[in-house]
């Protein structure tokens, strides 16, 4: 069975070494060639060693926890992932055989000198083509740790043979089954659900502004993260059959509609096309989040307990987005 496990590079800080240098690494312990560490145990002796100065029992085994994941856990043959710097991106490669070594030579800028062999993959894959759930996932703190969503991650790379047999089996398309009730809803529901959805996810004064057909901003929001940072977002939200792709066009044209400090997002029913998911992050424009029909299903489900009783009795589903 192929494991799946992110290692960050320092908040994306030294991604491009990983990729180019072939490797992934971590910085714990550099004082120490670990090639002869058999299990978990004979690293605390070591960390307390190299710093004196944690003296929580939480903390070191936390630490520990991370390092043992990376020598002992991360096995030839698994899948490794980690976020470019500006965490739009990706990267992901295959764990080689024999795989860890200890790089001390300085030969180039990354300081991490555990390191393991990856084969990377060319080209990266935009965050937003993953689940609501798999994206949550990567926000975790650690920098160290295991992916579970292994069916939605091999799907997205093309690699549906890897996925476990317990997860092929599926008694009935969930999401097909939800978006078929939420394309029941007019232009203007469809547009009003989705102020609700964005109050639910924390936004601020959402309102629907749009008017059907025109092709613009149909809903805005302000999220207000602690007093730290204020985010106002325009929205357009479109229901489109199932199957359908939108082009980058579409995309562009909401982009157009949104003001100098706003951000964007598109939500709906379909999928985009690859060509509108690179417009949506181009660099030097508003950055525009890209949320597909599955997502959109995704984050009902978690938020489900905020949306109003006309809307769930409307789409005729009950907790969990069971068909009622």
């Amino acid at each position: 069975m192929n494991n799946i496990y992110c290692v960050r590079a320092d908040f994306g800080k030294y991604t491009k070494e990983f990729i180019s240098g072939g490797y992934v690494a971590i910085g714990w312990l550099p004082s120490n060639d670990l090639s002869q560490i058999q299990n978990k145990d004979a690293l605390y002796p070591l960390y307390r060693n190299e710093y004196p100065k944690d003296t929580s029992n939480v903390v070191i085994g936390v630490q520990v926890g991370q390092i043992s994941r990376f020598l002992l856990d991360i096995q030839t043959g698994d899948y490794v992932i980690t976020p470019s710097e500006d965490t739009n991106y990706l990267y992901y490669g295959v764990v080689e055989n024999n795989s860890y070594y200890y790089e001390n030579t300085g030969k180039d800028v990354c300081p991490y000198f555990q390191r393991k062999k990856v084969i990377w993959n060319k080209e990266p894959i935009l965050r937003s083509e993953f689940s609501v759930p798999f994206q949550n996932t990567m926000r975790s703190s650690l920098t160290v740790f295991a992916v579970n969503h292994k069916r939605n991650f091999f799907e997205v790379i093309g690699r549906t043979d890897l996925v476990p047999k317990a997860e092929q089996i599926v008694k009935f398309d969930y999401y097909k089954s939800v978006l078929n009730k939420i394309l029941e809803l007019d232009d203007q529901e469809f547009e009003i659900l989705v102020t609700h959805i964005l109050s639910a996810l924390g936004f601020e004064g959402s309102e629907r502004t749009g008017r059907v057909g025109d092709g613009g901003v149909d809903a805005t929001g302000e999220l207000d993260v602690s007093g730290l940072a204020k985010i106002k977002i325009f929205v357009q939200a479109k229901r489109y059959k199932l199957g359908s792709k939108i082009n980058h066009n579409v995309v562009k044209n909401l982009r157009s509609n949104i003001p100098s400090g706003g951000q964007g997002a598109f939500i709906t029913t379909a999928e985009f096309q690859k060509r509108a998911q690179e417009i949506a992050n181009e660099n030097g424009f508003p950055r525009i989040g890209l949320i597909n029909g599955e997502q959109l299903v995704d984050i009902l489900t978690e938020h489900w307990s905020n949306i109003p009783d006309e809307f769930k009795e409307k789409l005729g589903l009950k907790i969990g987005l069971v068909i009622s």
